[in-house]
């Protein structure tokens, strides 16, 4: 028998950084039970070139990435959504699209690593410590037991996860 499998969604404004990062991390992590996308619900139209850089040095796929908008995942014929994270404060308070097939949602939002100021170095480290939190919200996402779980339950610990070490405010408000 073979198994299903789920797509999930990962949201943010400018789709740039902290939601490609949780596309890359599930796209290798998950393969094979997972299919991975992100949006934005106002792209930028480019891709952090860090954040590229981090998924790379971390051995996770760097190819294929395309900030858009999280209207393209609402039309017909768009792939049906079974998870959708939001992982910016900023998203998380937009009015999302009605996405088909009511999907279990959560706020997992991680600071903004695209926003921090300083040197290279202070911005590597933003996005790696972003990448991290990332990455462990995703583990803990892999090792549910998504075919034995109620909805409820399931719903509960996905809240879990976002308030995890690195969570935003809002994350931990949820």
């Amino acid at each position: 028998m073979t198994e299903r499998i789920f797509n999930v969604l990962f949201l943010c404004t400018g789709n740039s950084a902290r939601s490609i990062i949780g596309e890359g991390i599930l796209r290798k992590d998950g393969a094979g039970r997972f299919n991975a996308y992100s949006a934005g619900s106002h792209p930028k139209g480019t891709i952090n070139p860090i954040a590229l850089k981090v998924l790379d040095s971390y051995g996770y796929p760097i190819d294929g990435f395309r900030s858009k908008n999280w209207d393209e995942f609402a039309k017909p014929g768009a792939p049906i959504m079974d998870f959708v994270f939001t992982v910016c404060d900023a998203a998380a308070g937009e009015t999302c699209p009605t996405w088909p097939g009511q999907p279990m949602t959560a706020h997992w939002g991680i600071e903004d690593p695209a926003a921090v100021e300083g040197s290279d170095i202070d911005k590597e480290r933003a996005f790696v410590q972003a990448f991290k939190f990332m990455r462990n919200r995703i583990s803990l996402f892999l090792a549910l037991p998504l075919a034995a779980i109620g909805k409820l339950s399931l719903a509960q610990r996905l809240r879990d996860i976002g308030h995890l070490e690195g969570a935003t405010c809002a994350a931990k408000k949820t």
